[in-house]
Formats: structure tokens, sequence, C-alpha cells
């Protein structure tokens, strides 16, 4: 008998609106059962005050960014002088040795994740372009977990795959995610002792690593069909976006995964238990 357990979460959750909208109706029309919330989205207010309360059920989570926008707290070697950040992730690995620069980092997710906690209680936490699995700063992460009470970090186990799609798979993208989830992976080997150090949960598998960009219910079933672990958690990771008119907007192509009611049961079928990180 198996106990695979399938968790599908929406990353950028208070990114825009349109994002916004994607969590509502995957969560009222489809199986989607877990999001994270950007504290410092640009529609943030909109996610709390307007998706969450019809989203009582919703798994929600902290996604960590100090990568894109505005910071929340005055942090100069994350930052531009206007407080906007400005390190690719290249330069947060070099920082990430630096005490100054992870004190900084350490202030500004503490800053979200109480910004997060005044709103909600979240039970996971992972990040915006992984920037939390640089080893560093995973622990960052894993110590603020543990301090707030928030029981489950993801972390980014995926295995190679490949699609038959040739417009998904013989791609620069492609070959470019394949070398980011070799990276994240060498993370993930020091990352879950990390967490298991702070007696934090995490998942065993992820996927929308090497197809970042590219999800689809293919991508997500293949993916899926790789993994022969009976007793796991698997977390697939999506960027949803609804209502708009952009020609091949991958974001929306994400969207559709998550209200595809065949896939659900396909799901199903491989054995797989559709769970959020409550449950786990």
């Amino acid at each position: 008998m198996t106990n695979k357990k399938f968790i599908l979460n929406a990353d950028d959750f208070g990114m825009s609106q349109d994002f916004n909208r994607a969590v509502l109706v995957g969560y009222s029309d489809g199986f989607l059962r877990s999001a994270s919330i950007c504290a410092n989205g640009p529609a943030f207010e909109s996610a709390v005050n307007e998706i969450l309360p019809e989203c009582q059920n919703l798994s929600l989570g902290v996604h960590l960014n100090i990568i894109e926008g505005k910071s929340l707290t005055h942090c100069p070697l994350l930052t531009d002088d206007n407080g906007n950040f400005n390190n690719g992730y290249l330069s947060l690995i070099l920082k990430s040795q630096n005490k100054e620069f992870l004190s900084q980092v350490e202030k500004e997710f503490r800053k979200q994740i109480e910004k997060v906690k005044e709103v909600a209680s979240p039970d996971h936490i992972d990040s915006h372009v992984h920037v939390h699995a640089i080893p560093p700063i995973f622990k960052i992460a894993c110590k603020l977990a543990k301090e707030y009470g928030i029981p489950y970090i993801r972390t980014q186990n995926e295995l190679l795959y490949a699609v038959e799609d040739r417009k998904k798979t013989y791609t620069l993208s492609y070959a470019v995610n394949i070398i980011k989830n070799l990276l994240l992976k060498f993370y993930t080997s020091q990352n879950k002792k990390t967490a298991a150090n702070f007696g934090l949960k995490t998942n065993d598998y992820l996927i929308g690593v090497c197809y970042t960009g590219m999800m689809n219910s293919n991508t997500l079933e293949v993916g899926l069909q790789e993994i022969e672990n009976d007793n796991s958690v698997t977390e697939c990771l999506i960027h949803p976006k609804k209502y708009t008119k952009a020609k091949n907007d991958h974001h929306s192509e994400e969207f559709s995964l998550s209200i595809d009611r065949t896939l659900q049961d396909t799901i199903y079928r491989l054995g797989y238990e559709i769970s959020s990180h409550k449950d786990v």
C-alpha cells in the first residue's frame, strides 16, 4: 500500500492581481490547496483581504523574497539606494559567506514572516527563485521557521526527466534549468540535514525546476511517474496567472494545470494522495 502525498503549491501569491485570481480559481474549481505569499508583493493586501477569506482551508506559506521588488527593511547589501533588491542569484551565492550580509538577510526574512503572521498562520516556507536554498541562507530560514512555529520548509530534490514535447525539452531554457537543478540538488543534500537538525519537515521530491516556465499537465504527470518511492512527499511548484491576453503565456498554461480534472484523476491513479502542507 502506498503512502505517497502530492502537494500542488502556487508560488508568487500576492505578486499581482492575476496571480491572486488564479489562486482563488485553482482553489475553488480545481485541486490547488497550497500557496505561498510574497510579503513585499504589490498585490499582498488584495491577496489578504480579497482572496484568503474565500479560501478558508488554503495552506499558506511565506514566499521569502530578496531578489525582486522593494525590501521591507533597511538592508543596503541587498538593495540599491531606493530599497529595490538588486542581487542576482550568483551574487547572493558569493555574498552568502559575509556575516553582515547574512545579518541583513535575517532581518529582512524576519520582517517578511512577521508581516504574514499578522494576518494568517503560515505553515510552510519557500522562496522566490529558490534563494533560500543557498545553504547559509537556508540555515537562517530554518532558524526563523523554528522560532515562529512554521513546521515545513521546501527543499529541491527533483529527479531529472524529459517529456516528448520537443518545444519544451530541446531548448536553451531546459538546458539552463538542468544546470540549476543540479546545483539545487547539491544544496539539498546539505539542506535536508539542516532541516532535520531544526526539527522541520520537508518534501522528499520537488517538481517544477527542470521545466520552470514550461509546466503543464504533461510535464507534471511525467515527473510524477518518475517517482517510485511509495512513502514520500512530492511538491510541485507552479506560477499560475489567470485572465491574460498575451500569446504563449506560460503562467496561464500553469494555471490550467490546477483545474485539470483529468490530471487530478491521473494523480490519484498513480497512487498519490492530493494533500497540502497542513497534512504532512
